[in-house]
């Protein structure tokens, strides 16, 4: 089974990365990169790397994309129309239709939580300690950078609206 969700959250990872490029509607651009980071998150849920996951999401799905829209909406970009989104909704539907049954049968086959053994050892916080050492110690620079970049982004926001709003007052 795990093999089978990981070629499905990998298909579908790049199924949403080419339509991010070749999406010519930057809002529907931003929409299947945000679906492509939700992939990525599954992929990293399939490695048990759960807070890799979470992080993926909050910060890249939630702060990132938002930005990203945020400065589509800003700038108002407009794209032409790639396809037609009646074949697209119907395709979609009939996908999530498809992934609801085959959640309900799988927990129909196997419907029962395994009770949590007490002799199992350390507890959940326990796994996160190798991560925050890491973070704190070999990955110092590359986090460091990354919280600069997106200082930098956040920056380029402000000065582009101040821009926008400098040139529409004067007409």
């Amino acid at each position: 089974m795990s093999a089978l969700l990981f070629n499905l959250f990998a298909l579908f990872t790049v199924i949403c990365a080419v339509g991010t490029v070749v999406n010519k509607n930057a809002v529907n651009a931003a929409m299947c990169f945000l679906l492509c980071l939700v992939g990525v998150a599954g992929l990293f849920v399939q490695l048990d790397a759960y807070l890799l996951a979470f992080l993926l999401l909050l910060v890249y799905a939630g702060a990132v994309v938002a930005l990203f829209l945020f400065i589509i909406m800003l700038l108002d970009v407009q794209g032409k129309q790639s396809i037609s989104f009646k074949s697209f909704s119907t395709v979609a539907a009939a996908l999530a239709a498809g992934l609801l049954l085959v959640g309900i049968c799988s927990f129909a086959t196997r419907g029962h939580l395994d009770a949590p053994n007490p002799n199992y050892g350390s507890g959940v916080g326990a796994a996160l300690k190798p991560y925050a050492y890491q973070l704190f110690t070999t990955y110092l620079l590359p986090v460091q950078v990354m919280g600069f970049l997106l200082l930098a982004a956040m920056l380029g926001v402000i000065v582009l609206s101040r821009k926008l709003d400098a040139v529409e007052g004067t007409s």
